[in-house]
């Protein structure tokens, strides 16, 4: 494929995207950032694929940096969902002793 090919595919993406993000309710949310985690690690398992069919060096340097980016977006992604999903736990309150 040539440049304008897949550049015109990235932008099409980069508008899907936003308006799938922007049109969901906040209820989901947090089910909504759980795919989130899910596809960037199947870029992991595609920047590995990338990089192991590469050729030449730098190559397989962005294939490992493809495999690292995707790495923290995914542990930032399960913090984040980690922090939302404690939001609504319901909290502990100390029985007082009535005197």
């Amino acid at each position: 494929m040539d440049f304008i090919a897949i550049l015109s595919i990235f932008v099409m993406a980069c508008f899907v995207g936003y308006y799938v993000v922007w049109s969901v309710t906040p209820a989901l949310h947090t089910p909504l950032m759980a795919v989130t985690n899910a596809i960037s690690s199947v870029i992991i398992v595609g920047a590995l694929i990338a990089a192991a069919a590469a050729g030449s060096t730098s190559s397989k340097w962005l294939g490992l940096l493809g495999v690292v980016l995707a790495s923290i977006n995914i542990f930032g992604g399960f913090a984040v969902t980690s922090r939302m999903l404690a939001m609504y736990k319901k909290k502990d309150r100390p029985t007082s002793v009535a005197k």
